[in-house]
This record gives structure tokens, C-alpha cells and sequence, in this order.
């Protein structure tokens, strides 16, 4: 029996990277395998190419605290990762692998992106993917330009009401060429692998009860494939578990680790896009990140999180929970934090789904049925 762990974003972009990994890195470091999805680039280059909201590169040197504290696998499909050019994604492979991580999902082509990342506990072979599926399209990788793997998603504003300028509903829906593309890739490693898994970059920011259109067929598209279960993250906020043919789909797994000044609006930015964001962002979603917290510019919300896991024998998958925590004053996720639990039961209902969710000690279990 192995178990693997694995939670949303990270963002280290403060000095002393393992004081704020420090208290869940005990629980990391007993999987057999974790995995974290590395936000932002880790690159001493200056240069900024996105035309997203553009993300100052990390110091290289965060990534080893990952390893230190449990990590072995990182993805690296996002929006953030071409913000700053080839040179920042290269940079963060080299670096990440330097540190003894694995990584998948971006690299010097789209090749590279698409490879996973395999490793082996246990006699078993573990697969990870990662796909970006948010944007912006300079992130895509392509068969000459370094980037992220990514499944395109189209979205269609439709006015369905006799009311010019109001609010129109929203229809999102993926690409099939670049969700065929993904399952190709998911049914290929499901041919040298006895576990697959996928990560995904997806959904709306700052929502936790809401998943849009996409997701849920998309999710499910992976499943159907041959993944064993999905991991969420980009809306820098929990959100709902879904669970398909007996196999957890984890659509946000929200902040873990995101400590940066860049968002703070009482602080010099150095740049006028990220000022700017950070006052769409209040319109947008209407919250102001805690004063008394100026690294974690994110939703009040987003304090909840967790650690996700799933536990596989020679038969499949076993089990699936999470291990709740908190994000303390200090922007340190902080395990075993009951009342977060009762949080993600409630967006989960919320968003749809009838996942079922009982208590084992400190873990709290998924109500899956073994693989066939």
C-alpha cells in the first residue's frame, strides 16, 4: 500500500521558505509520494513576457525547501509559469530537478511539457500530468517554444434576456483536439503506470462554490481515460470533491503555501499591472485581502485548506480523504484543523456534489468505491 499526498498552490516568494512549510511538513514527508503545483517561476531573469497579470520570478533556491519538507513531484502547467519567457520556465525545471524534484507539465517544447513525471514506491509505478487550463495562450507550449501543456477552454457570453448591457450567462466548454490530446496522454501512461494522476489548473478565482461549465465534463473526460484521480488548484480557494466511478476528482485544493507581496495594495508593486489587478480583483470578487497578513494578499476564505490523498495497493485505489488545515496568522498551513473540514463538506454540497465525507482520526475519508 502506498499513499500519495498532494495539494494546490504554491507561491514562495518569501525568504525563509521552510518556516512556512514547517508545520505540514511532518504530514508531507509520511506519503509515499507528494506533489504541489509550483505557481510562479523560479528564475533570477528579470524579464516579464505574459500578458496575464505578470508574477515576479522566485528565487531558485525556495525549491529545495520543498524537498526538505516532503515534496517529490511538482507541476508546473499555469498561467504564472511563462510570465517570465522561455527563460523563466527553463530556469524552473532546471531548478526544481536540481532539488531532487520531478516535475511535468511545462518544458522546452510541447513534448517536454506532456511528459509526465513517473516515479516508483513500493513496486509501483506513479504517474503525474499537469495541464494548464485557464491561459493566457502565451503559456501554451508549442513543438518550438518552451511552455505548459494545456487543454484550451472556450467561453461564450449569451444574453438571455430582452436587457442590452446586462448580464449575460456563461457557457464554458473545451476544445476537443486539446481534451482529446490529454486523454491520449492519460491513456499512454496508463499503459506503463499503476497509478495516474492528473493535475489540473482550472476554474474560477476566489469562488468556492462555484464550478464552472467545463470542469466537471473535463474531470470526468480524464477519468474515463484512465486517470485515478484529478487535483485542482488555481482558484486560489477551496472548492468542492466530486467523485466519479469510484475516483476522487479534487476540483480546488485552493492556497497551501502562497506567500508574496506582489498583490499587496498598500505596498509599492513595482509594476502598474499587478497594481491595477489588485483593484479589478476587489471589484471582481469583492474582498480585501487581511491587513494584518500583507504576504498573503488572497480571500479571507482561503485560509481553509488541505492535503489531499489517495492510497493505492496492487488492486488500485483504495482509499481517498484529506487532511484539513488552516492557515494561520503567519500564512503557514497548519494540519488537523477540524473546522476546515466542515468547510470543504459545505462547499462541496453546495457546488452539486453528493460526495459523502466521514471522520478517521485525524484524516477525514472520501466515500469512494475501490477501483475496478
Amino acid at each position: 500500500m502506498i499513499t500519495i499526498a498532494s495539494v494546490g498552490d504554491l507561491i514562495l516568494d518569501e525568504p525563509d521558505p521552510a518556516f512556512f512549510l514547517a508545520p505540514a511538513a511532518p504530514v508531507l514527508r509520511t506519503a509515499d509520494v507528494t506533489i504541489g503545483h509550483v505557481e510562479v517561476p523560479h528564475s533570477t531573469t528579470t524579464a516579464q513576457q505574459s500578458t496575464d497579470v505578470p508574477a515576479p520570478p522566485a528565487d531558485p533556491a525556495a525549491l529545495g525547501a520543498l524537498a526538505a519538507a516532503g515534496f517529490d513531484v511538482v507541476t508546473l502547467a499555469g498561467n504564472h509559469i511563462y510570465d517570465a519567457g522561455e527563460t523563466g520556465v527553463a530556469d524552473t525545471v532546471a531548478h526544481a530537478r536540481k532539488a531532487g524534484l520531478v516535475t511535468a507539465g511545462a518544458g522546452a517544447n510541447l513534448a517536454e511539457a506532456r511528459t509526465p513525471a513517473i516515479v516508483e514506491r513500493d513496486g509501483l509505478t506513479v504517474g503525474v500530468l499537469s495541464y494548464n487550463c485557464v491561459g493566457p495562450r502565451e503559456s501554451w507550449a508549442t513543438s518550438r517554444k518552451g511552455g505548459c501543456a494545456y487543454v484550451h477552454v472556450l467561453t461564450h457570453y449569451e444574453l438571455d434576456h430582452a436587457s442590452p448591457g446586462g448580464p449575460p450567462k456563461i457557457y464554458t466548454f473545451t476544445d476537443p483536439d486539446t481534451q482529446e490530446a490529454m486523454a491520449e496522454d492519460i491513456r499512454a501512461l496508463r499503459q506503463r503506470a499503476d497509478v495516474v494522476l492528473v493535475s489540473m489548473h482550472k476554474g474560477v478565482g476566489h469562488t468556492p462554490e462555484v464550478v464552472a461549465m467545463y470542469e466537471g465534463p473535463l474531470a470526468r473526460a480524464a477519468i474515463d481515460a484512465g486517470a485515478d484521480a484529478v487535483f485542482g488548484h488555481h482558484s486560489h480557494i477551496m472548492r468542492g470533491i466530486e467523485v466519479h466511478r469510484g475516483k476522487p476528482i479534487f476540483h480546488g485544493l485552493g492556497n497551501f503555501v502562497t506567500v508574496t507581496h506582489a498583490l499587496t495594495p498598500s505596498e509599492d508593486t513595482g509594476s502598474a499591472e499587478r497594481a491595477a489587478w489588485a483593484e479589478r480583483r476587489r471589484q471582481l470578487y469583492g474582498f480585501e485581502p487581511d491587513p494584518r497578513m500583507p504576504a498573503f494578499p488572497f480571500h479571507p476564505e482561503s485560509r481553509n485548506t488541505a492535503i489531499a490523498w489517495c492510497r493505492f495497493d496492487r488492486d488500485g485505489l483504495a482509499e481517498a480523504g484529506f487532511v484539513p488545515c488552516w492557515i494561520d496568522d503567519e500564512a503557514r498551513p497548519v494540519p488537523g484543523a477540524e473546522h476546515v473540514a466542515g468547510y470543504i463538506a459545505g462547499i462541496t454540497g453546495a457546488a452539486g456534489f453528493g460526495t459523502r465525507i466521514s471522520r478517521r482520526d485525524e484524516e477525514f475519508l472520501i466515500d469512494v468505491t475501490r477501483a475496478a
